[in-house]
């Protein structure tokens, strides 16, 4: 859990704003200085984030070994603890030695740092706010615990903290995963090659084949190891039209094999290179993407494939039909002469690596900036412009993107568009789905005075 230690020197509101986040008034405030002497720590719950506080007493500088250097150690152990500090100084005050002198030293211990310019209830602060510069923490935020200024600014840089602490955790765990099998579940129309392509893989002649169309019924899992990596192949059996199901049987095994698929990490949508992605394939390819899974094409029967008009026919259909998995891998096989298998595999690996992909926050941030500038977002419903102010990554497999705007209402469709496309060319993405939910940023404590 992220812990966030408030620091800055005695009488700046250190107090009332850990007060205000842990949502009781565990520690006291008073107008005379000095009042905090230890470290006082709770659980913050600030609207949806969760997190650990520190509140600390102010800093006052000395040699001796007194009451004030006792102090000072307390505030050295919170900041050593914390994976981020909130630095405040009173903009009604101005900056003072203590506050230069203190940055100084926060400094040193190379923390992350939020300056906050407290008490700035006016505009006869701005001074105040510009001159902060100099403490070298970056932009100060405009802020007063009171008053609630500033709070949905502050919300927005513990959110991203939250979710760099999440990074790591998450690419622990997609470090763990790679060491997991990979489930892959081969799909398609029936009669295109799918146990035969398992065979091949297998090296056995693990399911049975033959000319005859709908061979398979169950879903047949197999685990296999290439290159060091363990898979377990899931052969199905093959997906009519809906409307010419009719028979009880093959209805069940319908069910199981879109049931194969949704448990998978990678679909392999297998086609006849005779008839490249006709309707029923795009169907099937467009239930695959939307249950989040990532998505191969295997093109099947190359050694016979009429190839140049084929692949013409898949690129096209690819472009104006499928364009939710844009860059998806297409890869042409022959499962019977065994050609193209390891080609096959190294997409499946690729694409399994990119479902599990997770952008850090710097270049995802920076990424988010450069396109905005290039194409700013339209006006709203309201007649003004929508502001999108900040972007993170709420989870893997699929990458999921959560974007905070104070007025996200009426974003157009097209504009969604833009970004994943943009989105998927600079981290390239292709092959996978991508989402991106925008979410109303506001100040949680607005009404609460």
């Amino acid at each position: 859990m992220l812990s966030v230690a408030i620091i800055g020197r005695p009488n700046v509101g250190k107090s009332t704003l850990f007060n205000r986040l842990v949502g009781k008034k565990l520690a006291i405030v008073h107008d005379q200085p000095g009042v905090t002497r230890d470290r006082k720590m709770a659980q913050a719950k600030f609207k949806d984030l969760e997190f650990s506080v520190i509140d600390t007493a102010g800093y006052e500088y000395s040699t001796s070994d007194n009451m004030e250097s006792r102090m000072w150690k307390q505030t050295q152990m919170a900041i050593e603890d914390a994976d981020l500090c909130l630095f405040l100084y009173d903009a009604r005050a101005g900056l003072q030695p203590y506050d230069e002198l203190f940055a100084d030293l926060v400094r040193k211990t190379h923390k992350p740092v939020v300056l906050l310019a407290n008490k700035c209830e006016g505009r006869m602060q701005e001074d105040s706010v510009f001159e902060a510069y100099k403490l070298g923490f970056g932009e100060p935020i405009p802020f007063s615990a009171v008053h609630g200024i500033g709070f949905e600014d502050l919300y927005l840089v513990l959110s991203r903290a939250i979710e760099e602490e999440k990074e790591k955790a998450q690419q622990d765990e997609a470090d763990t995963n790679e060491a997991k099998p990979i489930k892959v579940a081969f799909v398609g129309r029936p009669n295109v090659g799918k146990s035969t392509l398992v065979n091949a893989l297998l090296g056995s002649e693990r399911m049975l084949t033959g000319p005859e169309a709908g061979m398979t019924r169950d879903a047949i899992t197999s685990k296999w190891q290439w290159e060091n990596q363990d898979f377990e192949l899931v052969d199905t059996a093959g997906l009519r039209r809906q409307g010419k199901v009719t028979d009880s049987l093959e209805k069940l095994s319908v069910e199981n094999t879109i049931y194969a698929a949704n448990m998978a990490q990678v679909v392999v949508l297998v086609l006849d290179s005779a008839a490249v992605l006709d309707k029923q394939d795009l169907t099937i390819a467009r239930k695959v993407l939307e249950e989040g899974r990532a998505l191969v094409i295997a093109v099947n029967k190359w050694d016979i494939a009429e190839r140049k008009e084929a692949l013409e026919k898949l690129n096209y259909k690819l472009e104006t039909s499928l364009t939710q998995a844009a860059g998806v891998p297409t890869v042409t096989i022959s499962a019977l002469k065994k050609q193209g298998l390891d080609k096959l595999m190294r997409a499946i690996v690729k694409v399994y690596k990119r479902w599990n992909m997770r952008i850090p926050t710097a270049p995802l941030n920076q990424w988010f900036a450069d396109v905005q500038e290039q194409n700013p977002a339209p006006m709203g419903k309201n007649k003004r412009r929508i502001k999108l102010k900040y972007i993170t990554q709420a989870k893997i497999r699929p990458p999921s993107f959560f974007i905070f705007s104070s007025n996200p209402e009426g974003l157009p469709e097209s504009y969604f568009r833009y970004l994943v496309n943009s989105l998927r060319d600079t981290f390239d993405l292709g092959g996978i789905p991508l989402r991106i939910t925008v979410r109303k940023a506001h100040n949680p404590y607005a009404d609460k005075k």
